[in-house]
């Protein structure tokens, strides 16, 4: 059995508000104390874009920082990022501009973090050197074990108009990639701001709640975006059969 803290969002570096930037710090912490005092253990944890607020290598340091924990850390871009500095200072590499896309091969199942950012943009594309290499790693990788794939943008409408619009697109050709391979138990992302459950090509997609802020429906009212919720995230058991199951909790 495999188990994955899933969350997404943090947003370091954040100035638009007042003292923006030291809540962002003190959610994102918050989140990573409550998972390093879990009295039991963690396969990994995932974060699902959108560490940095502006992309700033010295924001990707004090994401480097804050996301220190006892259990492993996969990440992968979101819209706020930018590869080059998220490259150096993150992942010790050179700060080339190419999508960031990386294979962890946890105790029994494969994880893929795909990189769906546009630079310049807000919205979201899985690119052909993006999906060529996640069908190259799902027919070559463990065949025996199940696979989970991880991006930014959700690829289809979750009926909140401010995220829908700058959703990923393209999704076609993601689908495509994905009837190839069964073996593909669920797709994981962010940027939504709100925990959320749907479908996908035929598989569950699941949405990580967003640490920094919460993106509420349109029937809850306000402005579509509040502060005052607290952090959240999701776990993810994949059990022996291959099937997943999720809990949405309130960081404390």
């Amino acid at each position: 059995m495999l188990t994955i803290a899933h969350l997404s969002d943090i947003h370091l570096g954040q100035v638009h508000r007042r003292d923006a930037g030291k809540r962002a710090r003190r959610r994102a912490r918050q989140v990573m104390a409550y998972l390093d005092a879990l009295p039991g253990p963690l396969d990994a944890v995932l974060v699902t874009g959108d560490l940095a607020d502006h992309g700033l290598p010295e924001e990707y340091r004090q994401v480097a920082k804050v996301l220190t924990s006892r259990h492993p850390v996969l990440t992968c871009p979101g819209n706020h990022d930018r590869r080059a500095p998220y490259r150096q200072v993150l992942l010790g590499e050179e700060p080339t501009t190419g999508p960031v896309n990386r294979l962890h091969q946890l105790p029994g199942a494969d994880v893929l973090m795909l990189d769906s950012s546009i630079p310049g943009q807000h919205d979201g594309l899985l690119d052909d050197r993006t999906l060529d290499w996640l069908d190259s790693q799902l027919a070559s990788g463990r065949q025996e074990l199940p696979a989970l794939v991880a991006f930014h943008h959700p690829p289809v409408e979750l009926h909140v108009p401010y995220v829908d619009g700058i959703r990923q697109f393209g999704e076609a050709r993601l689908a495509q990639v994905l009837r190839r391979h069964p073996r593909v138990a669920a797709l994981l992302c962010g940027h939504s701001h709100t925990p959320a459950a749907t479908t996908f090509a035929g598989l569950p997609l699941l949405v990580a709640p967003g640490v920094v802020s919460t993106t509420t429906l349109p029937c809850e009212g306000g402005k579509g975006i509040s502060f005052d919720h607290p952090p959240m995230l999701a776990f993810h058991v994949l059990d022996d059969t291959g099937r997943l199951t999720t809990h949405y909790r309130v960081v404390p």
